[in-house]
Protein backbone atom coordinates (compact mmCIF):
# COMPACT_ATOMS: atom_id res chain seq x y z
CA UNK A 1 0.00 0.00 0.00
CA UNK A 2 1.21 3.55 -0.67
CA UNK A 3 3.05 5.31 -3.11
CA UNK A 4 2.50 4.09 -6.72
CA UNK A 5 4.53 5.07 -10.16
CA UNK A 6 7.26 7.05 -8.64
CA UNK A 7 8.34 10.33 -10.03
CA UNK A 8 6.42 13.04 -12.44
CA UNK A 9 8.04 12.31 -15.30
CA UNK A 10 7.08 8.52 -14.58
CA UNK A 11 3.17 10.15 -14.16
CA UNK A 12 3.53 12.09 -17.31
CA UNK A 13 4.63 9.31 -19.77
CA UNK A 14 1.21 7.36 -17.82
CA UNK A 15 -0.98 10.32 -19.35
CA UNK A 16 0.94 9.89 -23.00
CA UNK A 17 0.20 6.38 -22.93
CA UNK A 18 -3.37 7.14 -22.54
CA UNK A 19 -3.88 10.02 -24.18
CA UNK A 20 -6.60 8.66 -26.53
CA UNK A 21 -8.57 6.89 -23.54
CA UNK A 22 -10.23 9.36 -20.98
CA UNK A 23 -11.55 5.85 -19.64
CA UNK A 24 -8.30 4.42 -18.54
CA UNK A 25 -6.80 7.85 -17.49
CA UNK A 26 -9.18 8.33 -14.99
CA UNK A 27 -9.09 5.01 -13.89
CA UNK A 28 -5.34 5.49 -13.51
CA UNK A 29 -6.00 8.53 -11.92
CA UNK A 30 -8.73 7.11 -9.23
CA UNK A 31 -6.36 4.26 -7.89
CA UNK A 32 -3.07 5.71 -7.53
CA UNK A 33 -5.06 9.27 -5.46
CA UNK A 34 -6.61 6.09 -3.48
CA UNK A 35 -3.27 4.24 -2.82
CA UNK A 36 -1.64 7.62 -1.79
CA UNK A 37 -4.11 7.61 0.82
CA UNK A 38 -3.15 4.48 2.75
CA UNK A 39 -0.75 3.87 5.26
CA UNK A 40 -1.04 0.46 6.72
CA UNK A 41 0.76 -1.36 9.17
CA UNK A 42 0.58 -5.35 10.45
CA UNK A 43 -0.33 -6.09 13.82
CA UNK A 44 -0.42 -9.73 15.91
CA UNK A 45 -3.03 -9.74 17.79
CA UNK A 46 -2.38 -12.50 20.03
CA UNK A 47 -0.27 -15.79 19.98
CA UNK A 48 -3.25 -18.18 20.62
CA UNK A 49 -4.69 -19.97 18.05
CA UNK A 50 -7.61 -22.64 17.87
CA UNK A 51 -6.12 -24.59 15.02
CA UNK A 52 -2.52 -25.74 14.36
CA UNK A 53 -2.28 -25.72 10.56
CA UNK A 54 -0.03 -27.64 8.87
CA UNK A 55 3.44 -25.66 7.49
CA UNK A 56 1.75 -22.77 9.53
CA UNK A 57 5.03 -20.55 9.31
CA UNK A 58 3.52 -18.48 13.31
CA UNK A 59 4.24 -21.68 14.72
CA UNK A 60 6.49 -23.73 12.11
CA UNK A 61 8.91 -20.32 13.68
CA UNK A 62 7.98 -20.16 17.16
CA UNK A 63 6.37 -16.68 17.01
CA UNK A 64 4.30 -17.45 19.84
CA UNK A 65 7.13 -17.93 22.25
CA UNK A 66 9.05 -14.79 21.82
CA UNK A 67 6.63 -11.95 22.79
CA UNK A 68 4.47 -11.71 25.62
CA UNK A 69 1.35 -10.44 24.08
CA UNK A 70 -0.30 -7.47 25.61
CA UNK A 71 -3.79 -8.04 27.23
CA UNK A 72 -4.66 -4.83 28.73
CA UNK A 73 -7.07 -2.70 26.05
CA UNK A 74 -5.82 0.81 28.04
CA UNK A 75 -2.50 -0.38 26.83
CA UNK A 76 -3.53 -1.27 23.26
CA UNK A 77 -5.64 1.69 23.23
CA UNK A 78 -2.93 4.09 23.60
CA UNK A 79 -0.37 1.98 21.27
CA UNK A 80 -2.63 2.58 18.54
CA UNK A 81 -3.53 5.96 19.16
CA UNK A 82 0.45 6.32 19.03
CA UNK A 83 0.29 4.34 15.28
CA UNK A 84 -2.19 6.98 14.35
CA UNK A 85 -0.11 9.89 15.53
CA UNK A 86 2.63 8.06 13.62
CA UNK A 87 0.34 8.42 9.90
CA UNK A 88 -0.63 5.39 9.73
CA UNK A 89 -4.71 5.19 9.01
CA UNK A 90 -4.93 1.48 7.91
CA UNK A 91 -4.38 -1.50 10.17
CA UNK A 92 -3.84 -5.35 9.37
CA UNK A 93 -4.52 -7.60 12.13
CA UNK A 94 -3.05 -11.47 12.20
CA UNK A 95 -2.30 -13.63 14.87
CA UNK A 96 -2.74 -16.46 15.90
CA UNK A 97 -6.51 -16.18 15.55
CA UNK A 98 -8.00 -12.61 15.99
CA UNK A 99 -11.45 -13.86 16.18
CA UNK A 100 -10.61 -14.97 19.63
CA UNK A 101 -10.08 -11.81 20.80
CA UNK A 102 -12.75 -8.76 19.19
CA UNK A 103 -12.50 -6.65 21.99
CA UNK A 104 -8.89 -5.98 20.83
CA UNK A 105 -10.28 -5.86 17.36
CA UNK A 106 -12.35 -3.34 18.04
CA UNK A 107 -9.66 -0.98 19.67
CA UNK A 108 -8.14 -0.95 16.46
CA UNK A 109 -12.10 -0.09 14.78
CA UNK A 110 -12.32 2.94 17.34
CA UNK A 111 -9.30 4.32 15.88
CA UNK A 112 -7.99 3.32 12.47
CA UNK A 113 -9.67 4.26 9.45
CA UNK A 114 -9.64 0.82 7.42
CA UNK A 115 -9.29 -2.24 9.37
CA UNK A 116 -8.81 -6.09 8.39
CA UNK A 117 -8.27 -9.52 10.09
CA UNK A 118 -6.97 -12.39 8.70
CA UNK A 119 -8.54 -15.50 10.30
CA UNK A 120 -8.57 -19.48 9.51
CA UNK A 121 -12.66 -19.45 9.68
CA UNK A 122 -13.29 -21.42 12.39
CA UNK A 123 -14.87 -18.69 14.29
CA UNK A 124 -17.14 -15.97 12.79
CA UNK A 125 -16.22 -12.34 13.27
CA UNK A 126 -19.80 -10.50 15.04
CA UNK A 127 -21.26 -8.25 12.64
CA UNK A 128 -22.62 -5.42 15.15
CA UNK A 129 -19.95 -3.13 15.14
CA UNK A 130 -17.58 -4.75 12.79
CA UNK A 131 -19.24 -3.57 9.34
CA UNK A 132 -16.65 -1.99 8.21
CA UNK A 133 -14.11 -4.46 8.99
CA UNK A 134 -12.48 -7.02 6.03
CA UNK A 135 -12.57 -10.44 6.90
CA UNK A 136 -10.08 -12.40 5.09
CA UNK A 137 -10.67 -16.31 5.32
CA UNK A 138 -7.91 -18.29 4.73
CA UNK A 139 -7.93 -22.04 2.27
CA UNK A 140 -5.74 -24.00 2.13
CA UNK A 141 -5.40 -26.28 -1.31
CA UNK A 142 -9.23 -26.56 -1.25
CA UNK A 143 -11.66 -29.79 -1.44
CA UNK A 144 -10.50 -32.35 1.27
CA UNK A 145 -6.99 -31.00 0.81
CA UNK A 146 -8.19 -27.63 3.15
CA UNK A 147 -9.03 -30.23 5.91
CA UNK A 148 -6.02 -32.31 5.61
CA UNK A 149 -3.74 -29.19 5.76
CA UNK A 150 -5.91 -27.10 8.63
CA UNK A 151 -8.28 -28.80 10.46
CA UNK A 152 -5.91 -29.88 13.40
CA UNK A 153 -6.72 -28.45 16.71
CA UNK A 154 -3.89 -27.57 18.79
CA UNK A 155 -3.26 -30.51 20.53
CA UNK A 156 -3.18 -32.75 17.33
CA UNK A 157 -6.58 -34.16 16.94
CA UNK A 158 -8.32 -33.48 13.71
CA UNK A 159 -11.63 -32.76 12.24
CA UNK A 160 -13.50 -32.23 9.55
CA UNK A 161 -15.36 -29.78 7.30
CA UNK A 162 -13.21 -26.78 8.17
CA UNK A 163 -13.83 -25.12 4.84
CA UNK A 164 -17.83 -25.89 5.33
CA UNK A 165 -17.53 -23.78 8.40
CA UNK A 166 -15.83 -20.98 7.37
CA UNK A 167 -18.72 -20.58 4.56
CA UNK A 168 -21.29 -20.80 6.94
CA UNK A 169 -19.75 -18.86 9.34
CA UNK A 170 -19.73 -16.33 6.75
CA UNK A 171 -22.30 -16.69 4.37
CA UNK A 172 -23.58 -13.34 2.06
CA UNK A 173 -20.86 -11.49 4.08
CA UNK A 174 -20.20 -8.12 2.66
CA UNK A 175 -16.96 -7.67 4.36
CA UNK A 176 -14.84 -10.72 2.99
CA UNK A 177 -12.51 -12.38 0.67
CA UNK A 178 -11.67 -16.00 1.05
CA UNK A 179 -7.89 -16.47 0.80
CA UNK A 180 -7.15 -19.46 -1.38
CA UNK A 181 -3.67 -20.75 -1.35
CA UNK A 182 -3.43 -23.22 -4.37
CA UNK A 183 -1.02 -26.09 -4.19
CA UNK A 184 -0.18 -28.33 -6.89
CA UNK A 185 -1.81 -31.40 -4.55
CA UNK A 186 -4.86 -29.36 -5.04
CA UNK A 187 -5.04 -28.70 -8.38
CA UNK A 188 -8.04 -30.92 -9.47
CA UNK A 189 -10.15 -29.14 -6.10
CA UNK A 190 -9.51 -25.18 -7.77
CA UNK A 191 -12.67 -24.59 -9.31
CA UNK A 192 -14.83 -26.54 -6.59
CA UNK A 193 -13.57 -24.54 -3.98
CA UNK A 194 -14.22 -21.35 -6.43
CA UNK A 195 -17.91 -22.61 -7.06
CA UNK A 196 -18.44 -23.05 -3.34
CA UNK A 197 -17.25 -19.42 -2.44
CA UNK A 198 -19.43 -18.57 -5.05
CA UNK A 199 -22.47 -19.62 -3.96
CA UNK A 200 -21.97 -18.58 -0.74
CA UNK A 201 -22.25 -15.33 -1.84
CA UNK A 202 -18.18 -14.69 -1.59
CA UNK A 203 -15.29 -13.44 -3.29
CA UNK A 204 -11.65 -14.93 -3.64
CA UNK A 205 -8.14 -13.83 -4.29
CA UNK A 206 -5.46 -16.56 -4.79
CA UNK A 207 -2.61 -17.27 -2.58
CA UNK A 208 -0.21 -19.86 -3.12
CA UNK A 209 0.71 -22.83 -0.61
CA UNK A 210 3.66 -22.18 1.18
CA UNK A 211 5.22 -25.35 3.25
CA UNK A 212 7.22 -23.50 5.49
CA UNK A 213 9.82 -26.22 7.38
CA UNK A 214 9.58 -28.39 4.30
CA UNK A 215 12.36 -29.11 1.76
CA UNK A 216 11.84 -26.50 -1.32
CA UNK A 217 7.97 -25.91 -0.53
CA UNK A 218 7.78 -23.93 -3.44
CA UNK A 219 9.46 -26.06 -6.18
CA UNK A 220 6.75 -29.07 -7.78
CA UNK A 221 6.82 -30.32 -11.73
CA UNK A 222 3.22 -29.98 -11.63
CA UNK A 223 3.69 -25.80 -11.19
CA UNK A 224 2.43 -25.44 -14.61
CA UNK A 225 -0.79 -27.78 -14.63
CA UNK A 226 -1.33 -25.68 -11.71
CA UNK A 227 -0.80 -22.52 -12.83
CA UNK A 228 -3.11 -23.50 -16.35
CA UNK A 229 -6.09 -24.62 -13.92
CA UNK A 230 -5.83 -21.26 -11.99
CA UNK A 231 -6.32 -19.11 -15.13
CA UNK A 232 -8.99 -21.26 -16.40
CA UNK A 233 -10.84 -21.12 -13.49
CA UNK A 234 -10.42 -17.38 -13.14
CA UNK A 235 -12.08 -17.16 -16.80
CA UNK A 236 -14.87 -19.08 -15.87
CA UNK A 237 -15.70 -16.60 -12.54
CA UNK A 238 -14.25 -13.26 -13.22
CA UNK A 239 -16.70 -11.93 -11.10
CA UNK A 240 -15.73 -14.34 -7.83
CA UNK A 241 -11.80 -14.73 -8.29
CA UNK A 242 -10.85 -11.03 -7.84
CA UNK A 243 -7.16 -11.85 -9.12
CA UNK A 244 -5.84 -10.56 -12.50
CA UNK A 245 -3.84 -13.24 -14.97
CA UNK A 246 -0.59 -11.43 -14.06
CA UNK A 247 -1.06 -11.57 -10.62
CA UNK A 248 -1.77 -15.38 -10.69
CA UNK A 249 1.66 -16.11 -13.19
CA UNK A 250 3.83 -14.26 -10.92
CA UNK A 251 1.94 -15.59 -7.39
CA UNK A 252 2.57 -19.52 -9.00
CA UNK A 253 5.81 -18.91 -10.54
CA UNK A 254 7.54 -16.18 -8.47
CA UNK A 255 8.49 -14.44 -11.89
CA UNK A 256 7.55 -10.68 -13.06
CA UNK A 257 8.18 -9.58 -16.53
CA UNK A 258 11.35 -7.45 -15.06
CA UNK A 259 12.47 -9.78 -12.06
CA UNK A 260 12.33 -12.45 -9.35
CA UNK A 261 10.69 -11.62 -6.12
CA UNK A 262 12.44 -11.62 -3.07
CA UNK A 263 13.83 -10.30 -0.02
CA UNK A 264 15.81 -7.40 -2.35
CA UNK A 265 12.97 -6.15 -3.33
CA UNK A 266 9.84 -7.27 -1.33
CA UNK A 267 8.62 -3.98 -0.17
CA UNK A 268 6.76 -5.75 2.56
CA UNK A 269 9.43 -5.45 5.13
CA UNK A 270 9.61 -3.50 8.85
CA UNK A 271 11.05 -0.01 7.84
CA UNK A 272 12.40 0.56 11.63
CA UNK A 273 13.67 -3.17 11.55
CA UNK A 274 17.40 -3.05 12.51
CA UNK A 275 18.55 -6.13 10.02
CA UNK A 276 17.43 -4.04 6.61
CA UNK A 277 19.98 -0.76 6.67
CA UNK A 278 21.52 -2.25 3.68
CA UNK A 279 18.00 -3.41 1.99
CA UNK A 280 16.41 0.46 2.24
CA UNK A 281 19.66 1.60 0.45
CA UNK A 282 18.83 -0.75 -2.83
CA UNK A 283 16.81 1.52 -4.54
CA UNK A 284 13.87 -0.63 -4.03
CA UNK A 285 10.92 0.89 -3.19
CA UNK A 286 9.30 0.07 0.32
CA UNK A 287 5.62 0.34 1.98
CA UNK A 288 6.16 3.51 3.84
CA UNK A 289 5.77 3.70 7.38
CA UNK A 290 5.32 -0.36 7.44
CA UNK A 291 6.04 -2.03 10.53
CA UNK A 292 4.66 -5.41 11.77
CA UNK A 293 4.49 -5.47 15.28
CA UNK A 294 4.37 -8.61 18.04
CA UNK A 295 1.54 -9.05 19.95
CA UNK A 296 3.36 -7.40 23.24
CA UNK A 297 3.43 -3.85 21.09
CA UNK A 298 6.70 -3.70 21.13
CA UNK A 299 8.63 -6.34 18.81
CA UNK A 300 9.18 -4.93 15.49
CA UNK A 301 8.88 -8.09 13.24
CA UNK A 302 11.32 -8.55 10.39
CA UNK A 303 8.56 -8.11 8.07
CA UNK A 304 4.88 -9.38 7.02
CA UNK A 305 5.06 -12.71 7.59
CA UNK A 306 8.02 -15.27 8.99
CA UNK A 307 10.95 -13.99 7.84
CA UNK A 308 12.48 -16.44 6.18
CA UNK A 309 12.02 -15.41 2.35
CA UNK A 310 13.16 -18.01 0.48
CA UNK A 311 10.22 -20.20 0.78
CA UNK A 312 7.63 -17.47 1.05
CA UNK A 313 5.32 -16.67 -1.47
CA UNK A 314 2.62 -14.18 0.51
CA UNK A 315 -0.06 -12.75 -1.24
CA UNK A 316 0.14 -9.38 -0.08
CA UNK A 317 4.01 -9.31 -0.37
CA UNK A 318 3.54 -9.76 -3.67
CA UNK A 319 0.93 -7.75 -4.66
CA UNK A 320 2.41 -5.05 -2.78
CA UNK A 321 5.45 -6.14 -4.76
CA UNK A 322 3.70 -5.12 -8.28
CA UNK A 323 1.80 -2.15 -6.74
CA UNK A 324 4.94 -0.04 -5.92
CA UNK A 325 6.67 -0.96 -9.20
CA UNK A 326 4.38 0.68 -11.56
CA UNK A 327 7.27 2.28 -13.51
CA UNK A 328 7.89 -1.06 -15.18
CA UNK A 329 4.28 -1.23 -16.56
CA UNK A 330 4.89 2.05 -18.26
CA UNK A 331 6.44 0.34 -21.74
CA UNK A 332 2.83 0.08 -23.86
CA UNK A 333 -0.79 1.22 -22.98
CA UNK A 334 -0.95 -2.43 -22.66
CA UNK A 335 1.36 -2.83 -19.69
CA UNK A 336 0.24 0.36 -18.35
CA UNK A 337 -3.64 -1.20 -18.62
CA UNK A 338 -2.47 -4.83 -16.34
CA UNK A 339 -1.42 -2.33 -13.49
CA UNK A 340 -4.28 -0.34 -13.65
CA UNK A 341 -5.90 -3.81 -13.56
CA UNK A 342 -3.82 -5.08 -11.21
CA UNK A 343 -4.33 -2.15 -8.69
CA UNK A 344 -7.83 -2.10 -9.31
CA UNK A 345 -8.10 -5.93 -7.95
CA UNK A 346 -5.54 -5.27 -4.64
CA UNK A 347 -7.75 -3.03 -4.01
CA UNK A 348 -11.12 -4.58 -4.28
CA UNK A 349 -9.96 -6.97 -1.71
CA UNK A 350 -10.92 -4.92 0.96
CA UNK A 351 -14.98 -4.36 2.02
CA UNK A 352 -13.98 -1.13 3.50
CA UNK A 353 -12.59 0.69 -0.47
CA UNK A 354 -14.39 2.57 -3.11
CA UNK A 355 -12.68 -0.28 -5.69
CA UNK A 356 -14.96 -3.19 -3.54
CA UNK A 357 -16.42 -5.22 -6.73
CA UNK A 358 -19.96 -5.85 -6.95
CA UNK A 359 -21.51 -8.11 -9.88
CA UNK A 360 -18.11 -8.12 -11.37
CA UNK A 361 -18.19 -4.15 -11.32
CA UNK A 362 -15.81 -1.94 -9.57
CA UNK A 363 -17.84 0.71 -6.98
CA UNK A 364 -16.53 3.87 -7.04
CA UNK A 365 -18.98 4.97 -3.95
CA UNK A 366 -19.25 8.52 -2.60
CA UNK A 367 -16.74 10.16 -5.25
CA UNK A 368 -18.31 13.23 -6.57
CA UNK A 369 -17.35 14.44 -10.01
CA UNK A 370 -14.98 17.16 -8.53
CA UNK A 371 -13.16 14.80 -6.64
CA UNK A 372 -12.79 12.78 -10.03
CA UNK A 373 -11.62 15.42 -11.80
CA UNK A 374 -8.69 16.37 -9.55
CA UNK A 375 -7.82 12.96 -9.92
CA UNK A 376 -7.23 12.91 -13.36
CA UNK A 377 -5.67 16.61 -13.07
CA UNK A 378 -2.98 14.72 -10.96
CA UNK A 379 -2.55 11.99 -13.43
Amino acid sequence: MGEVLGASEQRATGRDLLADAPELLERLARVKSYGRSIRASEYHLTNACNLRCHGCWFFVHDFDKTSREVRDLESLRHFVERERGRGINTALLIGGEPTLVPERIAVYVETMDHVSISTNGLRALPREGFERTTVFVTVFGGGRLDDELRAIRPGGRRFHNLFQTALTNYRNDPRVTFVFALSARGTGEIEETVRRIEDNGNQTIFNYYSEYGANDPLASGETSRLLEEALRVRDEHPDTVLSTPYYIRTMVTGESHWGRFGYDNCPSISIDHPAHSQRLQNGNRTLPLFNAYAADLKTVQFCCTSGHCADCRDSQAVFSWLLVSGDRFLGTKADLCTWIELAESYWAQFCWSPFRRTGGRHVLAGLCEETVQTWVAGA
